[in-house]
């Protein structure tokens, strides 16, 4: 695979580091990822995400979720058990090891809770955009004398009278 050299963004923005970090790292790929634990994203609303984890035999103080500076990290470390040294298995397929899974979340996505039912994890994401970064209609003033702020003082005053 090519590298690609990102140099030039970082010299000609300001701010954008975040998101040149982020296609930088997908561009190289996961080297540290082996798969495991397998997981969905979806789309569960207009403004509502989901990740689901196959997590099946962690139990709920075995697993730990965090966010920290838009990253979530999913961690399960799974208890030592006396039972388990003792078993002796002709094959062992089911993975009871400890893992640790990064999703990256884009600004303004919050996480809203978490779920763990028959062995998939489901993690409920909302995007809640601030009112200040909202599109705002912006009526524009016809022939009329004077300014849009005059008119604005003039109701003001007749609602403070």
């Amino acid at each position: 695979m090519t590298h690609i050299d990102l140099t030039p963004l970082y010299r000609s923005t300001i701010g954008f580091d975040r998101m040149a970090n982020l296609l930088d790292s997908a561009l190289r790929g996961e080297q540290t990822s082996n798969g495991y634990p397998p997981y969905n994203i979806e789309v569960t609303g207009e403004n509502a995400y989901g990740i689901t984890l196959a997590v099946a035999g962690f139990e709920e103080d075995e697993l730990n979720l965090q966010v920290e500076n838009g990253v979530l990290t999913v961690r399960g470390k799974k208890a030592s058990n006396e039972d388990d040294k003792n078993r002796r298995f002709l094959h062992q397929g089911i993975a009871y090891r400890s893992f640790e899974r990064k999703f990256n979340l884009a600004d303004h996505v919050e996480v809203r809770g978490a779920e763990l039912k028959h062995g998939l994890l489901t993690i409920q994401l909302v995007k809640e955009v601030p009112e200040a970064m909202k599109p705002k209609t912006i009526a524009i003033n016809g022939k009329t004398s004077g300014t849009a702020i005059e008119h604005q003082e003039a109701k003001d005053k007749t609602k403070a009278a």
